[in-house]
């Protein structure tokens, strides 16, 4: 079963989650989700564990706290199954075309 965590401190380690969520059962894996310009965290990761053990963390870790932060335990939704943002037109910002200047009086 492939859990999302939510609302880490920015501090916690992959090491630090995985030992958190061994103590409920066998973690396949830990991942923290980190930004790919900064290599911070962002806040959020994914455990791997059996299905017993995932619900049995998810009914005893949502919403207990670490490090300071109450965290958010529940079951990995896929991808696609998530709300997609809203797309403006395939522009990123800025308007396209025309001339770059003010109005000219001549």
């Amino acid at each position: 079963m492939k859990l999302y965590v939510g609302n880490l401190s920015y501090e916690l380690s992959e090491d630090g989650l995985k030992e958190i969520f061994g103590k409920i059962g066998a973690v396949t894996s830990a991942t923290i989700i980190k930004d790919k310009f900064s290599g911070r965290s962002k806040g959020f990761g994914f455990i791997e564990m059996e299905d017993e053990a995932g619900a049995k963390a998810i009914s005893e870790l949502d919403q207990t706290e670490v490090e300071g932060r109450k965290i958010i335990v529940s079951e990995a939704r896929p991808q696609e199954d998530r709300p997609r943002r809203p797309s403006f037109g395939g522009s990123r910002g800025g308007f396209s075309g025309g001339s770059r200047g003010g109005y000219n009086r001549e």
